[in-house]
């Protein structure tokens, strides 16, 4: 176990690196907001992909995340780290889709609103695309990705982040604004929802599920490097 004064200048080391590339962002060098972008994508994915359960709509979500964040950069103090700051927005941002989702469904004078999922998308099934996932574990993928799913919001946010983003349960309760015993006790149920479809077994693949990489990661990067206003 590493002793807490070692944690802590790890830490204030990383803080202090966020603050350096925070600046150098906002004095407008492209090459700080291509790294934020690059180091932050994949987990910004994840955590949007596993609120709103679609793909296409979570590449949307990090990137209108990316916008509001970049929009309001000077507001980054670095009491947080710049990926905790980051991905609340993103949570922010899907949890505000999920809410207009449910409200289109339930509009009386729109009966054939709804909202059909697809929870893999056949572009993944491109190896090109996503060269780390292998044929071997593509079927596996597939059952993890519908499984998560399927839980209910309350406890999928906190799957995502504890198991598929690997936080741990003080990260997880900063990052969703709970307690450190709400986290404990929707992830008991989360995992016990998915245990009904799946076997212990594909524990240890989980944290490939929802690969964000290859030209998926490198549209979105383009995307928003675009929308900030800088050329190719």
């Amino acid at each position: 176990m590493r002793q807490p004064a070692i944690e802590a200048a790890e830490i204030g080391a990383a803080r202090a690196g966020d603050m350096a590339l925070v600046r150098r962002a906002l004095s407008r060098d492209p090459g700080a907001f291509r790294t934020i972008i690059k180091t932050h994508n994949q987990r910004l994915y994840r955590i949007a992909r596993g609120v709103v359960g679609n793909d296409a709509e979570a590449e949307d979500v990090v990137q209108e995340a990316y916008m509001r964040a970049f929009a309001n950069l000077g507001a980054f103090r670095g009491e947080a780290s710049l990926s905790t700051w980051l991905s609340r927005i993103v949570i922010n941002e899907a949890l505000g889709r999920l809410r207009k989702r449910k409200r289109v469904v339930a509009m009386p004078e729109n009966p054939e609103a709804q909202i059909i999922r697809f929870p893999l998308n056949q572009n993944d099934l491109n190896p090109g695309d996503d060269p780390e996932r292998t044929m071997a574990q593509r079927q596996i993928l597939g059952l993890v990705e519908r499984a998560t799913d399927s839980l209910p919001d309350v406890y999928r946010t906190v799957f995502v982040a504890r198991v598929i983003e690997g936080l741990s349960i003080e990260e997880t309760a900063e990052l969703l604004g709970i307690r450190q015993e709400t986290v404990k006790t929707r992830l008991h149920r989360a995992r016990a929802l998915v245990r009904k479809a799946l076997d212990d077994e594909i524990g240890p693949v989980l944290l490939d599920a929802f690969p964000f990489a290859g030209r998926r990661c490198d549209r979105l990067t383009q995307a928003v490097m675009t929308g900030l206003g800088f050329e190719h």
